[in-house]
């Protein structure tokens, strides 16, 4: 099977390891994702997924406020232990993650906080739009999911891409930390206010 750079990439964002052992894994496993997820589990390598069960309720709320207080962004942020909730790096995570939302505006926080009528109309549009421009039946399921794809890349924080660095998402950027600190983190709520509107995402 072929290694494709997605599927490299998939496994990064899944377990937090380098981009040189992602393809190793992948290509011992020939492009199986759980064998590769195995494999690097059993090399000590997929830290953000052997941490992913562990309960996080430590951390920290960071506020931020840009363009002198016209936007707003209260996120919370856990881990597992207050020490780790009091170190530089978990704090300079969360204020990354406010700069993140503050920015780039996310309606939710992982995929499966999106409602689904909210996905029903998304469809209903995209299908719409493709008709309207004559696509071929044939073809407009795939241009349905490739809209919907965008829908989430936009509005889901998980899936955004990280302000600072386009070539990672926001999960990749947070299973780097996984990696890095040895606990759990999980973003569990936030806020974002701007004059004239408001957006607010809680974690199911």
């Amino acid at each position: 099977m072929q290694i494709t750079t997605d599927l490299i990439k998939q496994l990064r964002e899944t377990t937090g390891a380098g981009i040189l052992d992602c393809r190793k894994a992948l290509e011992s496993s020939d492009g199986d994702m759980e064998k590769a997820i195995d494999f690097l589990r059993e090399k000590g390598l997929a830290l953000a997924a052997k941490r992913s069960d562990r309960q996080a309720s430590e951390g920290v709320v960071e506020l931020y406020t840009h363009g002198g207080g016209r936007v707003g962004v209260m996120v919370e942020v856990n881990c597992e232990t207050d020490f780790v909730g009091r170190s530089e790096a978990f704090r300079n995570l969360a204020h990354e993650l406010a700069l993140q939302i503050a920015a780039a505006s996310p309606l939710y926080i992982k995929e499966e906080d999106i409602p689904s009528e909210v996905i029903e109309h998304e469809t209903k549009i995209a299908t719409a739009k493709a008709r309207e421009e004559k696509k071929p039946e044939a073809i407009i399921p795939k241009i349905v999911e490739g809209s919907l794809n965008k829908f989430k890349d936009e509005n889901v924080l998980m899936r955004q891409a990280y302000i600072r660095d386009e070539s990672i998402n926001i999960q990749a950027l947070i299973n780097q930390n996984i990696a890095a600190i040895g606990e759990n983190v999980i973003v569990r709520r936030f806020a974002r206010y701007a004059l004239g509107e408001t957006s607010i995402s809680e974690e199911a």
